[in-house]
C-alpha cells in the first residue's frame, strides 16, 4: 500500500482529447501508471462523441481538429453535461483561460506543463466530485432572493419558477454568496473558495462570471438590486 497521503484513484476513468500523439500518449502511461482508467480522442468530433459516455475527469486540449476546445466544452455544457474539464493550451493568455473558465473548465494549464503539476492538478479536480455513497446528511434548504431560487441539492437555479441554464462554477460562486448571508466577499476569498487556494488564474475572473449571472437573474443586469458590487471590496447578494 502507499505510504503516500492521496487516496487510491479507484479506477477514475478519465478522457484526454488531444491530438499531439507524443502528448497524449504521455499522458496516458503516467495517468494509468497512477491507477487510473485513460481513454483517448484525437480531434474535436470524436472527443465530443466519447465525452458523453460518462467520465470521471476530462482533459482537453484547446487546438483541436475540427473541434476546438472551447466548442467541445460549450457543447458539452449546453447538453447538460457536467464532468470536470482540464484544458491545455499553447495559448497562455488572460483572456483564453478566463474564456476556458467561463465556460465552465475546472482547471486551464499551458503548454509546457510540468507533469508533475498535472498529474496533482487532476488529483485535486477528482477530490471535489462528491462520492456516489455520500454518507446521509440533513437536507439542506433552497436559498431565495427577488424571484429567484436556488436549490444546492439539485444544483437547480429557477426565476419565476422556470429553469435557468448556468454553469457549474455560476453555480458555485452564487452559493458560495448565499452562505455568508448577506456579508461581503472579496473577489479573492470568492476565488480561493471556488477554486482552491492554490490555482493559477486572475481574480477578474469573478467580474465576469457575476455580469453572466446579473444578465441571467437580474430584471436589468446593468442596475442590479440582489448581486451588487460593494466598490473597494467585492460583491455580496443582498436577500
Amino acid at each position: 500500500m502507499s505510504q503516500g497521503t492521496e487516496e487510491p484513484p479507484s479506477k477514475r476513468r478519465i478522457l484526454v482529447v488531444e491530438d499531439d500523439p507524443s502528448i497524449s500518449l504521455g499522458l496516458r502511461m503516467n495517468l494509468e501508471s497512477e491507477g487510473y482508467e485513460v481513454a483517448l480522442a484525437e480531434d474535436g468530433e470524436v472527443g465530443l462523441t466519447r465525452a458523453m459516455d460518462g467520465w470521471d475527469l476530462l482533459i482537453l486540449d484547446v487546438m483541436l481538429p475540427h473541434l476546438n476546445g472551447f466548442e467541445v466544452l460549450k457543447a458539452l455544457r449546453a447538453r447538460g453535461v457536467r464532468t470536470p474539464v482540464i484544458m491545455l493550451s499553447a495559448r497562455n493568455g488572460e483572456m483564453d483561460k478566463v474564456l476556458g473558465l467561463e465556460l465552465g473548465a475546472e482547471d486551464y494549464v499551458t503548454k509546457p506543463f510540468s507533469l508533475a503539476e498535472l498529474l496533482a492538478r487532476v488529483r485535486v479536480a477528482l477530490r471535489r466530485i462528491v462520492p456516489e455513497r455520500a454518507p446521509a446528511r440533513v437536507a439542506t434548504r433552497a436559498w431565495k432572493f427577488g424571484n429567484v431560487v436556488v436549490d444546492p441539492e439539485t444544483r437547480e437555479v429557477r426565476r419565476s419558477g422556470e429553469l435557468v441554464e448556468v454553469t457549474a462554477k455560476e453555480f458555485d460562486i452564487l452559493v458560495t454568496l448565499l452562505g455568508v448571508n448577506g456579508r461581503v466577499l472579496s473577489r479573492q476569498q470568492i476565488f480561493e473558495t471556488v477554486w482552491g487556494p492554490n490555482h493559477h488564474g486572475t481574480t477578474r475572473t469573478i467580474d465576469n462570471f457575476m455580469a453572466q449571472l446579473r444578465g441571467k437573474l437580474e430584471d436589468d443586469g446593468t442596475a442590479p438590486r440582489h448581486l451588487v458590487t460593494v466598490r473597494g471590496v467585492g460583491y455580496r447578494i443582498v436577500v
